[in-house]
């Protein structure tokens, strides 16, 4: 099994945020190769502000993933914006840790390469973050949206 050193860090008022053990598991199911990782909770402002910086949208966003090197070791940052993952799951009628997880594994996702940027990209994201979020326990995030697409 691949090696995981993860780290994480609370940046953020929000009381119903997962431990750092439940993180490790998401992450330690989802990784591919030897993994250093950090996995930053924040709260909104923190969460606009890096949006803003890095990727030009001036809002918070659910998760940020930061890839920092793939030699020796898989390297990069997650950030989970506790106000956005709490509100996502309250409008979605899901399980505020499921919510977690599997935001938790589609950032592990992008740290190994994965991206969503082209539909043959996304449905492979997808079908993986299904299959892991799955083993986890928890339901199939895209159910809803496979039960729509699916012919009569």
């Amino acid at each position: 099994m691949p090696e995981l050193s993860l780290a994480v860090q609370y940046a953020t008022t929000a009381t119903q945020t997962p431990s750092a053990r439940q993180f490790r598991r998401w992450a330690r199911l989802t990784q591919r190769v030897d993994c250093a990782a950090t996995v930053r909770i924040v709260d909104a402002e923190e969460g606009r502000m890096l949006n803003r910086d890095y990727r030009g949208k001036d809002y918070a966003t659910n998760v940020l993933t930061f890839a920092l090197s793939e030699t020796p070791l898989l390297m990069g940052d997650i950030v989970l914006c506790a106000p956005v993952v709490e509100a996502e799951a309250a409008a979605q009628n899901i399980p505020l840790l499921a919510h977690y997880a599997h935001l938790t594994v589609h950032g592990m996702l992008h740290l190994h390469g994965y991206d969503h940027e082209t539909e043959p990209q996304a449905e492979l994201m997808e079908t993986l973050e299904s299959q892991i979020v799955i083993q986890l326990g928890y339901a199939d995030p895209y159910a809803s949206e496979k039960d729509v697409n699916t012919p009569l």
